[in-house]
């Protein structure tokens, strides 16, 4: 495997930001036709996207094209990671016709790929997997041929859920590894690395045909050997698909910045990441979960 050269000495967890955000950093506001005409159809249709419930930066960009990634089984999660805008809190009832509305918002848009996600439901035996499950199979139903990734929850590690989920055949199976174990406890508060690597490894088993995909997000402390180790465990677990970003604060309650990591860095990462074996790899500062998502399938 090629050595990263460029990356400079490990860095450790700092507690205070590392300045003002760089210009790289940078993206345009929210802007434009088709994100006005986006806006007024998500609230239209009573849906929630992770664009606008987790801060995303790409937000203006993503909507201009015409995409979107919806958030599935309300806007409140019952988990409190240090990193996420998600509101917390007691979860909503679950609306079982949110499915045909996601799926009513995917042919007003005319997507021909779309993402799905959710909150954690750590109320639910399932985790959610069921409404993941109609979601894709509402969406199939009213837009043949229009691919579906589903970004999942660890549902606990429960292996009956991902099978429900993998039985509605979706196209890409997504569960994010966030970042390293050594940050675990601050970053991913009721996750388990082990876990979230057993849920991809038993999707990949139970359907090898379905490309998975992970990612984690730079800037929180982590070393280049660490993100390096991750790279090579998600790859020994069958991953296919790998997204690496910078963190970014959605507000003083989360967890600080420690590090602005270059795009020369995030550069190295990608062929780092081609070497150990990903079929497709998204590394820039800007990257999320779901940005150019279909370009890996392609």
């Amino acid at each position: 495997m090629r050595v990263l050269v460029s990356i400079g000495p490990p860095i450790e967890p700092t507690v205070t930001a590392p300045g003002p955000r760089p210009k790289w950093l940078r993206a345009p506001a929210p802007a434009g036709e088709n994100y006005w005409e986006l806006k007024e159809l998500i609230g239209r249709l009573r849906l929630h996207t992770v664009c606008e419930s987790a801060a995303c930066p790409n937000v203006g960009e993503c909507w201009n094209q015409r995409t979107a990634t919806f958030m599935i089984l309300g806007n409140v999660c019952t988990r409190r990671c240090g990193f996420c805008a998600v509101e917390k809190g007691s979860p909503l009832p679950v609306d079982y016709d949110e499915p045909e509305r996601v799926a009513e918002a995917v042919e007003a848009m005319g997507l021909r790929f779309a993402v799905i996600t959710s909150v954690n439901r750590d109320d639910r035996k399932d985790g959610g997997a069921e409404l993941f499950a109609l979601t894709i199979r509402a969406i199939r139903e009213r837009v043949p041929g229009c691919g579906v990734e589903v970004l999942i929850p660890d549902f606990q590690g429960s292996r009956p859920a991902v099978e429900i989920v993998m039985e509605a055949l979706p196209d890409v199976l997504n569960h994010n590894t966030e970042t390293v174990p050594r940050l675990y406890r601050q970053v991913r508060m009721g996750a388990r690395y082990e876990r979230s690597l057993d849920v991809l490894a038993y999707a990949k088993r139970i359907a090898p045909a379905c490309p998975t995909k992970s990612g984690l997000m730079l800037g929180l402390g982590e070393t280049q050997d660490e993100v390096l180790h991750v790279m090579r465990d998600l790859r020994a677990h069958g991953v296919d698909i790998l997204t690496l970003g910078q963190y970014l604060r959605p507000s003083p309650r989360h967890l600080p910045v420690a590090r602005f990591v270059p795009p020369e860095e995030f550069g190295e990462y990608r062929q780092a990441g081609k070497d150990i074996g990903f079929a497709h790899v998204e590394s820039g500062p800007l990257v999320r979960s779901s940005y150019h998502a279909s370009h890996a399938v392609k």
